[in-house]
C-alpha cells in the first residue's frame, strides 16, 4: 500500500491522489496516523479513517478518482484534523439527499455520506474548482467527561410513550463539560417506532457532536434524521462562565426559564427537522442567574399551567420537579417528556444526590 501514497505537499499538509482501491486504503491509513499523531484516540483514530476510507471510496465510484487531502487543525486552543475530498467528475445533484442512508446511484448500500455526517463535527460541500464536488469535513478532540465530578448544573428529566405503545417517540440529551452543558428535547414525528426511530437517530448525533454550535448540530442531526419520518427539537447550551443560555428550537418543544428578571422569549421555528423543507433555527440569549430554573417539555405535556403551583418544589432537585410536571399535566394519548435544570448550589444539602445529576 505504501508506494499507493503521493505526498503532493510538505509534512503537515498531505494530498493523496486516489484512483484505486489501493490508494483508498493508503488515504485511509494516512488519515488514521495523523489523528494519532495529533493526539485523537485510537478508537476516534480509527472512526477518522473510516470516514476517509468513504470519501475515498466515493472518488472512484462516482467520480473515477480525485484528491483526498489531509491536515491538522488548531484553532482557539482546539485541536483537530480536516479532510477534504475533492474530484473532477460530474458532482452530485442533490447532494442532501445523497446524505440519506440507503440513497444510491450506483446500486451499493448507499451509507456512505450519511456515516461521514455522523462520524464528524462538520460537513460542508461545494462545487470543485475545476467541476465536481469538494467535500470538506472536521473533527476537533474532545476532551469532555460526562462523568467528570464537580458539575455545577443538576439535571433531572421524566419521560413516557403514548399509553397504548411500547415505544417512546420522545428521547432529550443531556451533557455537561467544564463550564458547559447542553440540553435537549427530541420527539419523533407521530408514535411508535417510526418516531423512535427519529428520535433517537437524532439523539446519538447530539450524544457524538454535543460540543459543537447549536447550528452545526440541527444541521447535523437533521442530515442523521433524513431516512427518518423526522423529528421536532429543542436545544440549550450553558455557558456558565458567562451566565449565559442560548436556546434554539424547531417545532413544538417548550422551553422556559424562570427566576430571571427578564422575560423569556425564544424564537421557534415551524417545521420538522430532517426534511428537506426545515427552517434553521434561530438562537437567542438569555441571562441564566442562581435562581434561573430551566424547564423544557414536549409537546405530550400541557402547555397551560402556572409555574406559582409549584413553589413547593422551587428547592427541590430538579427530577422530583420533572416527574410532577409529568405527572399532573403528561397527555396520555401522546409521548410525553420533561427536562428539568437548576444550579446544583441552589438545592438544599439534604435534597442532592447522585441521580439528580445526569
Amino acid at each position: 500500500m505504501a508506494q499507493d501514497l503521493k505526498v503532493k505537499k510538505p509534512p503537515g499538509r498531505l494530498v493523496v491522489s486516489v484512483e484505486t482501491p489501493g490508494q483508498a486504503r493508503s488515504a485511509a491509513l494516512a488519515a488514521r496516523t495523523l489523528a494519532e499523531s495529533i493526539g485523537f484516540t485510537p478508537a476516534a483514530s480509527e472512526e477518522i479513517a473510516l470516514a476517509t476510507s468513504e470519501l475515498a471510496s466515493n472518488l472512484i465510484k462516482h467520480a473515477g478518482g480525485g484528491d483526498i487531502e489531509l491536515k491538522p487543525l488548531d484553532s482557539a486552543g482546539s485541536t483537530g484534523i480536516e479532510i477534504v475530498s475533492e474530484d473532477k467528475g460530474p458532482g452530485i445533484v442533490d447532494v442532501e439527499l445523497a446524505l440519506t442512508d440507503g440513497y444510491s446511484t450506483v446500486g451499493s448500500l448507499g451509507v456512505g455520506l450519511g456515516a461521514i455526517n455522523r462520524l464528524m463535527d462538520a460537513l460542508q460541500f461545494s462545487p470543485g474548482p475545476l467541476g465536481g464536488l469538494r467535500v470538506l469535513c472536521q473533527r476537533w478532540i474532545r476532551t469532555a467527561d460526562r462523568n467528570t465530578p464537580g458539575r455545577r448544573l443538576a439535571f433531572g428529566a421524566a419521560t413516557r410513550s403514548y399509553h397504548l405503545i411500547r415505544e417512546n417517540g420522545d428521547t432529550f440529551v443531556i451533557r455537561q463539560w467544564g463550564d458547559y452543558a447542553l440540553a435537549g428535547i427530541i420527539d419523533g414525528l407521530g408514535h411508535g417506532e417510526f418516531a423512535q426511530r427519529a428520535s433517537q437517530a437524532a439523539r446519538q448525533y447530539l450524544e457524538n457532536h454535543f460540543d459543537q454550535p447549536l447550528e452545526s448540530l440541527f444541521q447535523g442531526a437533521a442530515r442523521a434524521c433524513r431516512a427518518t419520518r423526522g423529528v421536532v427539537m429543542a436545544l440549550v447550551r450553558f455557558d456558565l462562565g458567562r451566565a449565559k443560555v442560548t436556546i434554539a428550537g424547531v417545532g413544538n418543544i417548550e422551553v422556559r426559564v424562570l427566576g430571571n428578571a427578564d422575560p423569556l422569549s425564544p424564537i421557534v421555528r415551524r417545521g420538522i427537522v430532517g426534511l428537506p423543507s426545515a427552517p434553521k433555527p434561530v438562537s437567542t440569549e438569555h441571562a441564566w442567574g442562581p435562581e434561573s430554573l430551566l424547564i423544557m417539555h414536549s409537546d405530550g405535556v400541557q402547555t397551560r399551567w402556572a409555574s406559582e403551583r409549584f413553589n413547593d418544589l422551587t428547592q427541590d432537585p430538579p427530577d422530583a420537579l420533572a416527574r410532577r410536571l409529568l405527572h399532573s399535566y403528561g397527555r396520555m394519548d401522546d409521548d410525553a417528556t420533561v427536562l428539568v435544570a437548576r444550579n446544583a448550589d441552589a438545592i438544599p444539602t439534604g435534597h442532592r444526590g447522585a441521580k439528580n445529576s445526569l
